[in-house]
């Protein structure tokens, strides 16, 4: 039996669907292009199907439904449709939906109703509209566009620089700092390894859970768009027919391809994957070991630039090997790191010079302080 906090949940998801219903309505008036404004007519009709759900829920629940007319956030963003254009006010409408795509993920009651999968179809939808771009949309796109680890072997090299910098500059400046309390240098060495070792393993454990949990959360929302494509296949064919209108197809055509997309079986859910997710089922952001190795890796030959020379040298000159070699170090990733900003590499080398070598002057500091206290 629902609870107070149930119902009070029941009233704010109505309300919401209100608002949604009643911005599209207003957007459709306000919009020029007839393909478009129906479009958003048809969103406004599954958001009022949304609304009387819950509606329902609350009425057998024993409460009272709120009042039907959408709050004073809504009435502003219509009067701006009005005043402006729907388009004026679209990318404000997408980013909103965007965020409140998995608003239905964790409430049971939705389960088995296509609203999960709706509201995160019309959020790709409104992204689509937002862009400005037809006939150029697809999910596996839009994954790699969105994703941490699937934008191409240019942002894969570019995490790499970025990487080995994070394992040279966190090694160097811890050096620094234990350098800073006038430890020895059979001190200083071990130090070097541990932090090495330490960073290198925490970089790797950190990117093993951040690639697993992005698959596990994936996967979930695969088997839930499974789920409901075996229920509610005609409310999915109808989601499927809104995104491809959405890319610039008319509504003849959209229909027939979302229909023959869901009448293939052995292909619809890839389809939908890709479309409504905006997940390529054949990646899931790739392994989660893969990356773990490659994080310890990239970090451990930027930790080796100010750790492994202080191994080279005599005890007394760790130090200064130390940092001439984290100063090359910092100046040559400085100067990669020009590749992908398109600024000068001299001015780029220099400035990670200039950055890196103040923190570990700072972390010195702060070493020599806090030797000078415990040794009074």
């Amino acid at each position: 039996m629902p609870d107070k906090s149930d119902l009070a949940r029941y009233a704010v998801n109505f309300r919401n669907e209100i608002d949604g219903a009643a911005l599209y309505r207003a957007m459709a008036d306000d919009e020029a292009q007839a393909e478009t404004a129906e479009l958003y007519r048809r969103l406004a009709r599954v958001e009022e199907g949304h609304a009387e759900f819950w509606r329902q829920r609350i009425e057998r629940a024993g409460g009272k439904p709120p009042p039907a007319r959408p709050g004073w956030r809504t009435r502003f963003l219509i009067r701006a449709s009005h005043w402006f254009s729907a388009r004026s006010i679209l990318p404000m409408v997408a980013r909103e939906e965007l965020r409140n795509q998995d608003v239905y993920d964790s409430q049971n009651e939705a389960s088995g109703t296509g609203m999960r999968g709706q509201e995160r179809s019309h959020a790709r939808l409104l992204a689509v509209l937002a862009s400005g771009k037809r006939h150029s949309w697809n999910g596996s796109e839009y994954s790699r566009l969105e994703g941490r680890h699937g934008a191409g072997s240019a942002n894969n090299l570019r995490a790499m620089v970025l990487g080995a910098n994070d394992g040279l500059v966190s090694t160097f400046c811890l050096v620094m700092g234990v350098a800073g309390t006038a430890a020895t240098s059979s001190t200083l060495l071990t130090t070097a390894v541990a932090g090495t070792l330490a960073g290198a393993c925490s970089m790797a454990m950190g990117e093993w859970i951040s690639v697993q949990s992005a698959r596990e959360l994936q996967e979930k929302q695969i088997a839930a768009e499974a789920d409901e494509l075996a229920q509610v296949p005609y409310e999915e064919q109808e989601e499927l027919a809104l995104i491809y209108q959405a890319k610039g197809f008319s509504a003849v055509e959209a229909r027939q391809m979302s229909e023959k997309v869901i009448a293939d079986k052995d292909s619809a859910l890839d389809t939908l994957v890709r479309e409504e997710l905006g997940i390529n089922p054949d990646d899931l952001g790739g392994s989660a070991m893969g990356a773990a190795v490659s994080s310890f890796l990239v970090f451990l030959i930027g930790a080796l630039v100010p750790a492994l020379p202080m191994f080279l040298v005599n005890p007394q000159d760790v130090i200064g090997a130390s940092i001439i070699s984290s100063a090359v170090g910092l100046f040559a990733l400085g100067a990669a790191i020009a590749i992908f900003t398109g600024r000068n590499a001299i001015f780029s080398g220099g400035r990670q010079l200039l950055i890196g070598m103040s923190a570990a002057a700072v972390t010195f500091g702060i070493g020599y302080l806090f030797g000078v206290a415990v040794n009074g």
